[in-house]
């Protein structure tokens, strides 16, 4: 399989370099080479900030690693367990630092639940509808930011939830 195997991949969810365009290929020359004339044509460069960040990564990004994902762990636990004492279901995600809770039990899209939460609460996320048909009735939130900042969303969010069951209770 080596003389057919091409390995493909970044930066952004190993050492949290979401946004800044890195990656790379391994595999056997020639298909490289192939790879590398498609590529050249459709993509200026990797930006040099972005590849100085790389290399860093690699050298010396071990540790951060080991502590991020310790730290994704307690913000994924924290995240999960708010939602379902909210009374919203949310499966508990094992490699992503994203949760899709269901907001069928609002009685609106994830469009509106979005719209709405985002002008009331000042709260932004991310419709599931955007991720394709089986997506609506659900939301994605990431977990990426600070535990406080986190826990100042819930808040919000939990205020918009009680605000609406309060709501279908008139």
């Amino acid at each position: 399989m080596k003389e057919r195997t091409v390995i493909i991949n970044g930066f952004s969810k190993t050492y949290s370099m979401t946004g800044w365009r890195m990656g790379f290929a391994c595999g056997p020359t020639p298909i490289l080479d192939l790879m590398t004339k498609i590529h050249q044509f459709g993509i200026m460069s990797a930006p040099t900030t972005s590849q100085y960040a790389a290399v860093e990564a690699l050298k010396n990004g071990d540790e951060d690693i080991a502590d991020m994902r310790e730290e994704y762990d307690v913000r994924r636990k924290y995240i999960v367990n708010a939602f379902r004492k909210m009374g919203l279901d949310c499966f508990e995600p094992e490699g992503a630092f994203y949760v899709f809770p269901c907001i069928k039990s609002t009685g609106m899209d994830s469009n509106t639940f979005c719209e709405k939460l985002l002008i009331s609460k000042q709260v932004a996320v991310v419709p599931g509808s955007a991720f394709g048909e089986s997506g609506e009735g659900f939301i994605r939130i990431s977990y990426c930011n600070s535990l406080k900042h986190l826990q100042q969303a819930v808040s919000k969010i939990k205020e918009f939830i009680d605000e609406l069951n309060l709501e279908g209770t008139k």
